[in-house]
């Protein structure tokens, strides 16, 4: 099925309309980045000094929100957990404890859905932040703490369907677990232990994380005969042999040196044929170094030694590649 031409002047006012919602947006993001103030230090404050957990609470195109704030705190070093405003009322208040700090959404701060929540954390003296446009409202007016979206028009072309005010509020809440993210000193080490699998995960692993060692290893010493580096080299599958000497590594065989060393190969032992002081990593190094390495050596393998120069493992490009890191 062909897809029928726009006309030109339609698709002018269709990117008009676009432009004008972006630039709506972008407009209420700075007007509240500007009205950012003591509010907002004291909620960085009170999540910083968590006991227990953030639960973010909302309804409708907040809840949806929420739960995206939610995650975003959980994967930086704050346990959160979303609660629908709804099933509170119906069991689910018993999910808050009074170690908790509660952030309730809601754009005019009027949502009969929250009131039962409201009300638990008043009768049981659990923190509550609201993020709410209208800060006197009974949200706002009941909150420990109010942080205020910016008073502005929806970027609808009826002015009434969420899109400002949900833009703003994930926006404040990105700030929010950013800024805690700071105060607690989340570095990417703990983001890796959020963020094990996928493409992030795979960028903060180590190279003893995938590096073979101990008896996997292609071991062999200086004055082995070369018939049995060949054994050692296939059996192990790798296409190299490492030489060490005790267990400082010295040199290491490939495919490539045995290519220049055909005329009496056989003759020879593993120092005669090796290529010596080859590049190597650290183990504690990321993964993604070693592939640089391997890359800008046109090598498939490296051998990983520590401070002393002792063999600890291998790496292969091959396995890097499996793992995700490009």
């Amino acid at each position: 099925m062909r897809l029928q031409t726009v006309p030109i002047q339609l698709a002018d006012d269709a990117v008009q309309a676009g432009r004008d919602v972006l630039l709506t947006e972008a407009r209420a993001l700075e007007q509240m980045a500007n009205q950012l103030g003591m509010a907002f230090g004291q909620a960085v404050a009170r999540l910083t000094q968590l006991k227990g957990r953030l639960i973010v609470v909302g309804i409708g195109k907040s809840g949806h929100v929420g739960r995206k704030m939610a995650a975003t705190f959980a994967s930086t070093g704050t346990p959160a957990h979303f609660v629908h405003a709804s099933e509170a009322s119906h069991g689910d208040l018993g999910m808050i404890t009074q170690d908790d700090c509660c952030i309730l959404l809601s754009n005019s701060g009027e949502s009969r859905e929250l009131s039962d929540v409201i009300s638990y954390t008043r009768r049981f003296n659990i923190p509550m932040i609201a993020i709410t446009r209208v800060p006197d409202s009974t949200l706002g007016s009941r909150a420990d703490i109010v942080l205020a979206l910016p008073d502005v028009p929806e970027a609808c072309a009826i002015g009434m369907a969420p899109t400002t005010s949900t833009t703003a509020s994930m926006a404040l809440g990105d700030a929010l677990a950013v800024a805690v993210m700071k105060r607690k000193g989340f570095d990417p080490e703990h983001f890796h232990m959020f963020h094990p699998g996928g493409k992030l995960g795979a960028q903060f692993l180590r190279v003893a994380d995938l590096m073979y060692s101990g008896d996997a290893l292609p071991l062999v010493g200086e004055d082995t005969p070369m018939s049995e580096v060949l054994m050692r080299m296939t059996g192990t599958g790798y296409g190299v042999a490492i030489i060490v000497a005790g267990a400082r590594l010295t040199g290491i065989i490939t495919d490539g040196d045995l290519r220049r060393n055909m005329d009496g190969l056989m003759t020879r032992c593993a120092r005669d044929v090796a290529t010596h002081n080859p590049k190597t990593i650290a183990p504690d190094a990321l993964v993604s170094e070693a592939v640089a390495v391997m890359n800008g050596k046109k090598v498939n393998a490296l051998c990983v030694v520590d401070d002393g120069g002792d063999v600890k493992g291998m790496i292969r490009l091959h396995d890097c590649l499996r793992a995700g890191v490009v």
